[in-house]
């Protein structure tokens, strides 16, 4: 009698282990996102004002146009503040200078690269280095108001 019981209890044991195994390899699983890749041609409005300047940059005290130098990064101000733009902490480089982004003055700020003043984003993480590659991609196409 005790010998039926127990394989009683092993049988339903292997039935609840096979169906947990089952479950744990089914491809619908959902799966730990990762970051998103690097765009190759990101727009300037898109992929640069809105993901990254309007939730990084364009704050309250940061560069919303009442701080920072001065410089705007809000919508429809940002573009005109960065393309061409000569940097005030540094003369000598052009905030973005189309075509040459190691060279821009964004990204050597963006990178921690300065030789003045702070890495940006002042006082928050740095952008992430997919943020990074997108603002270098966007100034190495070129720089388009997209």
């Amino acid at each position: 009698m005790k010998r039926e019981k127990f394989k009683g209890l092993f049988v339903v044991f292997l039935i609840f282990v096979s169906a947990f195994l089952l479950n744990c390899s089914s491809p619908t699983a959902p799966e730990t996102p990762s970051e998103e890749q690097p765009i190759a041609n990101p727009s300037f409005a898109q992929d640069i004002q809105a993901a990254i300047l309007n939730g990084s940059c364009a704050l309250g005290g940061c560069h919303d146009g009442t701080a920072s130098g001065g410089l705007n990064l809000t919508q429809g101000n940002a573009y005109n503040n960065l393309v061409n733009v000569n940097s005030t902490q540094d003369a000598t480089k052009n905030r973005v200078l189309p075509n040459d982004a190691d060279n821009s003055y964004l990204v050597i700020k963006i990178e921690g690269r300065q030789s003045v003043g702070e890495r940006m984003p002042l006082n928050r993480s740095p952008l992430s280095a997919t943020k990074i590659q997108n603002i270098k991609n966007w100034i190495n196409n070129g720089a388009n108001n997209n």
